[in-house]
């Protein structure tokens, strides 16, 4: 692949992709963190199983963005805090072509276009949205498959627990060969008995550990730059919660006060961002793509 230039064009082009996913994932408050963990957990996955840098880092890009598609999903299907009709889950079983489509013309499309597209298929051909079997389903959308599943699994939604780490990779263990690849699955599970996911479970970004709200109970993904005595919202029950200092970290507590219009906004963490940027830029095969766009 080509060397990647360090140039503002790169970064920019980086920036508007993590801003869009960061977007999608800030209408849904249950899964704050869902696209780092899963980023992470695909990049792990792939180092393991024998990818360059290069392309450990495309298949964690790919992670990032691979619900994009989300975007064309109605907030009252993708909140619902019950089970889904038929209809409903027919809508949501639209995410991934709709996420192919809104990266049609980006330069990086190439990049991350088969794992955003391809992340709900399965082995046995009975995903979606293709309904694509075995070795067709590109290497990156079969790993991405197993890091959301496992983020899905064991991440605690309205309507239940998330599921211990053990149990988690058992479904991944009994879904080898029909709902996952059985290579990469059974990497994936001796990376996570080894230890080796402990600090990307239960985080919102490296060493910053989710916090439930302890209202109404959903999961607060805090800026790594918060600190002692300031407050965030809870963008289900619109409290304001203050950040006190607790053995070995943080705690939420309530104020008795309610958010503003403009606390509840859907945040954007750019300093999130230019970590990942900083990160990524020096590994991302981006100067093909961005010759072929004619970015340079």
């Amino acid at each position: 692949m080509a060397a990647i230039p360090r140039t503002a064009s790169a970064e920019d082009l980086l920036r508007t992709l993590y801003a869009m996913a960061f977007i999608v994932e800030a209408r849904d408050p249950y899964t704050g963190g869902h696209l780092w963990r899963v980023s992470q957990y695909s990049a792990k996955l792939a180092l393991a199983a024998g990818f360059s840098r290069k392309d450990a880092a495309t298949v964690a890009l790919g992670g990032f963005l691979h619900d994009l598609g989300k975007v064309g999903v109605p907030d009252a299907i993708l909140n619902k805090p019950a089970s889904l009709t038929d209809l409903e889950y027919g809508v949501i079983k639209t995410h991934p072509d709709v996420g192919v489509r809104v990266l049609i013309g980006h330069p990086l499309a190439p990049l991350i276009d088969t794992a955003v597209g391809g992340h709900h298929e399965r082995m046995d051909g009975r995903g979606y949205p293709n309904g694509s079997a075995g070795a067709s389903i590109p290497a990156e959308a079969r790993i991405v498959a197993i890091a959301d599943a496992f983020d899905a699994m064991t991440s605690s939604r309205p309507y239940r627990r998330g599921m211990p780490v053990e149990a988690a990779l058992e479904q991944i263990l009994r879904g080898l060969g029909s709902q996952f690849d059985p290579t990469f699955g059974a990497r994936f599970i001796a990376l996570g008995r080894a230890g080796e996911l402990d600090g990307i479970i239960g985080h919102s970004e490296a060493g910053i550990p989710m916090y439930v709200c302890p209202l109404c109970g959903p999961v607060v993904a805090l800026p790594h730059n918060r600190k002692t005595g300031e407050t965030i919202c809870c963008r289900i029950c619109g409290d304001r919660l203050r950040l006190e200092q607790d053995d070995g970290g943080l705690r939420l507590e309530l104020t008795g006060e309610k958010s503003t219009p403009a606390e509840l906004e859907p945040d954007i963490d750019h300093d999130l961002i230019g970590h990942l940027i900083e990160e990524a830029v020096p590994d991302l095969p981006l100067g093909r793509e961005l010759e072929d766009s004619g970015q340079h």
